[in-house]
């Protein structure tokens, strides 16, 4: 990749140029060796390059940005005058701002020189680990890249980020079949930074294998009851996510919908539950080290024991209302795990599902939702009886994160996000 400070130093000066008094802007440069599989068999081998840039311009009270791909010296130029342009166009609005001085730093994170022969190892490891152990299981995709980055963030207050790191991506999309019969398609994928583990072992890989290979003669389930959803760590990291975002996210407090709106220090879920967006974390591969904002991103604890300690607002939303900005916009999500293990949750549930995916409409403001559960299966006093589809379930997002029966302490750790199993009581199981 090219030196991309000497185009930062470019962009100051065509800034300058412009007389622009007030400014934040982001470059960077990306490379991805790409490696895709389909049936089995190597597919394609591609290099991709990304770059883009992003530039906030401000003229007293107004803001215009602009955004692009190009960064040459001509697509600088074009970036600034598009800011520029669309700065003086813009309404008044005292709101927007720029973080103040967070000084210089260099972040480096994951690896910078690949090792792509021992990662082509570890992915035909998968492969023939697959095709021993879960027979029934067709691999229909399989992408492998190794992803490299470099960015530098500036403002004139100052500051200056710059980063640079590299990390391993492996997905694969599954779906099984026997006796004339197949199931639907599912997925996952890890992000790691070394090749020291199979990647069988890692994430929820042999999870969703092993689903998968249970769901071939799935069962369409009658009737409708009142029960407990067991969720698998990627879908309750979605769910717990959602949640975030409909209670206590920019947009909810800045218009006044927001359920958690005056409850900082309240009980708002579960006091089983604790909730963290935690960039540092040694087990997140390329967590956040500059907001969107500007500001250095720090470890962020949202609920502890079930009680809100923050609300997740960028600094457009903290000047408009008065409260304070959180300095994380990464979503690195982080749950500390319960004191029970996966079989305990299942053995105490008289009557629910395992779900491991969910298909529904974004719940609206109040958390209500409802969707199919997908790769789920039936409890039926304390045991996994049979895969069910065609299922329906029901409910509100802080009632049942209110109603936790327990989290379990086997985590899933994907690269993104560091997730337990989590048990809810009181969601609506609807069959056909």
């Amino acid at each position: 990749m090219s030196d991309l400070r000497n185009k930062a130093d470019l962009m100051d000066s065509i800034l300058k140029a412009r007389h622009a008094e007030k400014y934040t802007y982001t470059l960077s440069e990306g490379e991805k060796q790409e490696l895709n599989l389909e049936n089995g068999g190597f597919k394609l081998m591609r290099t991709v390059f990304n770059n883009s840039g992003s530039v906030h311009i401000f003229a007293g009270d107004r803001m215009g940005t602009a955004s692009g791909n190009d960064v040459s010296e001509e697509g600088l130029e074009k970036l600034a005058d598009d800011a520029m342009a669309a700065a003086a166009s813009s309404p008044e609005d005292p709101g927007h701002d720029i973080a103040p001085d967070q000084g210089r730093d260099v972040f480096r994170q994951g690896v910078w020189e690949p090792d792509l022969d021992r990662f082509l190892e570890r992915i035909q490891e998968f492969l023939d680990t697959a095709s021993r152990d879960y027979p029934t299981v067709k691999i229909m995709t399989a992408i492998g890249s190794f992803d490299r980055w470099h960015w530098i963030s500036r403002n004139t207050n100052g500051t200056e980020f710059e980063g640079l790191g590299g990390q391993y991506d492996f997905s694969v999309e599954i779906c099984a079949s026997e006796d004339d019969v197949t199931t639907g398609l599912d997925y996952t994928g890890i992000s790691v930074k070394d090749l020291d583990t199979p990647f069988m072992e890692l994430g929820s890989m042999k999870d969703h294998m092993e689903a998968i290979g249970n769901s071939v003669h799935a069962r369409a389930m009658e009737g409708k009851f009142e029960g407990t959803v067991i969720l698998k760590p990627e879908l309750a990291a979605e769910m717990i996510s959602v949640m975030l975002v409909n209670y206590a996210g920019s947009g909810v407090i800045l218009d006044g919908t927001s359920l958690w709106l005056n409850r900082i220090g309240e009980q708002v879920v579960s006091e089983k539950l604790t909730v963290a967006l935690n960039p540092y974390d040694e087990r997140i591969i390329s967590g956040e080290r500059g907001t969107d904002d500007g500001f250095r991103s720090e470890n962020v604890t949202v609920l502890e024991k079930g009680i809100l300690k923050t609300h997740l607002l960028n600094l457009y939303a903290a000047n408009k209302t008065g409260r304070p900005v959180t300095k994380n916009t990464g979503f690195d999500l982080v749950v500390e795990p319960g004191c029970m293990s996966l079989d305990e949750i299942i053995a105490s549930v008289d009557r629910g599902l395992l779900i491991g995916g969910f298909s529904g409409g974004q719940p609206g403001v109040n958390g209500e939702f409802s969707g199919v559960a997908k790769n789920s299966f039936l409890i039926e006093h304390g045991k996994i009886t049979c895969a069910v589809t065609e299922t329906m379930i029901s409910g509100n997002l802080g009632e049942a994160f209110g109603h936790i029966r327990g989290i379990s302490s086997e985590l899933c750790c994907n690269g993104s996000a560091v997730v337990p199993y989590i048990a809810m009581d009181g969601i609506v199981i609807s069959g056909k």
